[in-house]
């Protein structure tokens, strides 16, 4: 395996060091993680606009068959699985730089749990405050229990990560087989199956807070279970293969066509039930969520994996990375600012109380997607700005005064 590009300069043996530097970070990991943005910004400001998770419209008209079908294939529960993976793949690589420096595995553990806490606080306040769909606070919950449990495990534990995989996919597989008989016989009448999200929908701020405060514990705990996507993109932080595409190339392209062939597939009868193109009865309408929502996972791994080749191709080019990767990578590298500012704007354009917009058009569902384009395209500008004047993001900034304690420095 190789090492990384740029490594920190020793430390003193037994000091935790700080934040990771500018030129240590590897290209293919913040590349994905801005471009994440977009897809969470996609399938929150439908979620928002639509009052419903996922973000679809029960009663497609025109356009909106097209949209509700490219978004359940390519957006809904295939966003947050890559943001998991990327989670655990951030938790190795800060643990290997606290190591490189001379930290001793006691001062490694206090740190990622120190990060662990403030994200969950993070979380806490952005759950209740703006979106009560937030994933900072399982997030926080996962780095504990990461750290605690499985971060300083041996390679011989690690290696069962991958059988995960195993395991979603034979439980995909029970899935498919249930719908195909569900498809087959021919049911009707059921509506799409969305979970209704009464917090967007409340008349004042001070109902929203109420509904979210109720809300967000339990979006919090349903999505604690993803410690074993995370440990997944551990397993892979553990072997380079973001970092060191070019020693991974048919790992990544058997996985980037692999991991989205089964997403879509699986995704395909929840695709055209919110399409309109056919109709099931209630029992298959359940397992057609289930199994869309199941095969997620994979079409986080496929994105992963994606963004990992574009990532090597770009590196073989001799000139720079071009503005567009650079400013795109460059929200990667603020992805908990650009997360943040996208719930305020969610909140701002979307809700009764703001600019009510979902109330004043004749299609919510394309309109959010219009919104989440140019919410996101102005992060990246004003990250790519932020890089230009050398000044991390502000939550960033704050994050790392918490988990590091440093009253002054990087900026």
């Amino acid at each position: 395996m190789t090492t990384p590009v740029a490594t920190a300069p020793p430390a003193r043996p037994g000091t935790a060091r700080g934040p990771v530097r500018t030129g240590e970070r590897a290209l293919a990991p913040d590349l994905a993680r801005g471009a994440m943005l977009l897809l969470i910004a996609l399938a929150n400001s439908a979620g928002y606009f639509l009052a419903s998770a996922p973000g679809v419209a029960i009663d497609p008209q025109g356009a909106e068959r097209v949209y509700n079908f490219l978004m359940v294939e390519l957006v809904h529960a295939r966003a947050f699985p890559l943001f998991a993976l990327l989670f655990g793949y951030g938790l190795v690589q800060l643990s290997r730089r606290q190591e490189q420096s001379g930290a001793s595995a006691r001062q490694v553990r206090n740190v990622l749990l120190r990060r662990g806490l403030a994200l969950f606080a993070f979380g806490a306040v952005h759950g209740v405050l703006l979106y009560s769909g937030d994933f900072l606070g399982a997030y926080g919950i996962i780095c504990v229990l990461f750290t605690l449990l499985l971060l300083q495990r041996s390679d011989r534990v690690h290696r069962f990560a991958p059988w995960y995989l195993a395991v979603g996919g034979a439980y995909t597989l029970v899935l498919a087989a249930m719908t195909t008989i569900g498809l087959l016989g021919g049911g009707s009448g059921a509506e799409v199956p969305v979970s209704p999200f009464p917090s967007v929908l409340a008349g004042t701020y001070l109902e929203s807070l109420t509904e979210r405060a109720a809300e967000w514990p339990v979006h919090t705990l349903t999505i604690v279970p993803m410690i074993l996507m995370v440990w997944v993109g551990a397993w892979a932080a553990r072997h380079r293969v973001l970092e060191a595409p070019q020693e991974h190339l048919r790992l990544l392209r058997t996985t980037a066509i692999g991991g989205l062939a089964v997403a879509i597939t699986a995704g395909m009868p929840m695709a055209l039930l919110t399409a309109g193109a056919i109709s099931v009865d209630e029992g298959t309408a359940g397992s057609v969520k289930m199994l869309y929502e199941t095969s997620g996972f994979f079409g986080g791994l496929g994105y992963g994996a994606l963004f990992g080749l574009i990532a090597y191709a770009v590196g073989r080019r001799r000139d720079s990375h071009g503005p567009v990767l650079t400013a795109i990578a460059s929200l990667g590298q603020r992805s908990l600012t650009g997360y943040l500012f996208q719930s305020v704007a969610w909140l701002a354009l979307a809700a009764p109380f703001a600019l009510a917009l979902p109330e004043r058009t004749d299609s919510p569902l394309l309109v959010s997607g219009l919104c989440a384009v140019l919410v996101w395209a102005f992060t990246v500008v004003a990250a790519d700005v932020m890089r230009r004047l050398r000044y991390r993001g502000p939550a960033e900034m704050l994050l790392r005064r918490l988990v590091y304690f440093r009253k002054a420095g990087e900026r």
